[in-house]
């Protein structure tokens, strides 16, 4: 394996549109969604680790996910997991781990990948990041693994490459907003936009110079730690100075401004599990079209549904069609597949009662 290249994953967040599984304490990312046998990290990491060698994976999480990550990814150091005293966006964890690894090794070329992504090709999409690293490795480049659209999604931003760039890795024209459902659909027709699924490659080189050009506060704040990354004095640095960063993700902060921003077209399918609909389609159906994870179930005139249980319980549907039905400790929920955008709305009531 090359010891240059590296991975930083992404594992903070809360995922609240898979409530009541995924939770503040206990989120999506740390879940078996697929009924997989293993969890979204376990597998993102499965992933990364047949092209990046284990002990260059770094793992971003928050500060009350660190058993959680060490226990389910049990060849990991503590050393390679980062811990993020506040939550201030992609940005500035991003920035610090690069530093880090720039510390680590100056020819390093990185990935940052989300972890509970669906990504079923493994082959394709290995093969797709050492394209990329090939690339960065040769080239001044910020790049990301863009998604070709399958419909017109409202729901993700998109990227605009340049039309008349016939080499299979586009220049990027620009990043855009997530768009109406009549913009999606004119993103379609034109042909030369793909969803932006948050996958990024780039050397430490290129990005710490970024940062640098747009982000120079934030560059000079978390360069103060230099001396101390990777050495036990670390912890206490970002305990002290973390939240004192912007709050601002990375394509706000540097991609949107930048230059030398490429895109290769990937070649896997990929889907980003953020809602119980986007997982009701990934998962194996009966011939009514109901997905079912870890439960027994009895239906009739039941269809569309998606059905979620711990412990193997035995769930009765008659007369349900299009509904997410999920059966987690002390919370029943039957919801709408239709509102399921509502749920993270409904999560912030349930937790105030």
């Amino acid at each position: 394996m090359n010891k240059n290249y590296y991975a930083i994953l992404m594992a903070g967040g809360v995922g609240s549109r898979f409530w009541p599984v995924s939770t503040t304490d206990f989120p999506k990312q740390f879940h078996d969604m697929l009924g997989s046998g293993d969890t979204l990290i376990q597998k993102t990491f499965s992933r990364l680790s047949k092209l990046i060698p284990v002990e260059n994976i770094l793992i971003l999480t928050n500060e009350r996910y660190n058993g959680l990550v060490l226990e389910q990814l049990p060849m990991v150091k503590q050393e390679q997991v980062l811990l993020e005293p506040a939550m201030r966006n992609t940005a500035p964890c991003i920035l610090y781990a690069s530093l880090k690894i720039q510390k680590m090794n100056p020819n390093a070329v990185m990935v940052v990948a989300p972890s509970d992504h669906w990504i079923e090709d493994e082959t394709a999409f290995a093969q797709n990041l050492q394209n990329c690293f090939e690339f960065c490795q040769k080239e001044n480049a910020l790049m990301t693994l863009g998604i070709k659209p399958t419909f017109p999604n409202t729901g993700f931003g998109y990227i605009e490459y340049d039309k008349s760039d016939s080499n299979p890795i586009k220049r990027v024209n620009q990043f855009r907003e997530k768009p109406n459902y009549e913009t999606a659909k004119a993103f379609l027709d034109a042909g030369n936009f793909l969803w932006n699924g948050g996958i990024f490659i780039w050397s430490t080189q290129a990005i710490i110079e970024a940062f640098d050009t747009f982000q120079p506060q934030m560059k000079a704040l978390f360069q103060q730690g230099m001396e101390v990354y990777n050495t036990p004095k670390e912890a206490d640095f970002i305990q002290e100075n973390y939240a004192n960063a912007e709050n601002i993700s990375i394509d706000y902060a540097v991609m949107e401004k930048a230059q030398n921003v490429y895109v290769l077209p990937a070649t896997f399918d990929w889907n980003d599990l953020g809602t119980w609909g986007q997982l009701h389609e990934k998962l194996d159906k009966d011939g009514q079209n109901n997905a079912v994870v870890n439960a027994t179930v009895i239906l009739e005139n039941a269809s569309n549904n998606i059905i979620r249980a711990d412990g193997k319980k035995l769930i009765i549907v008659d007369g349900l069609d299009d509904f997410i039905i999920v059966d987690r400790e002390d919370v029943l929920m039957i919801y709408p597949k239709s509102k399921e955008q509502d749920i993270k709305r409904i999560t912030a009531l349930a937790n105030n009662l």
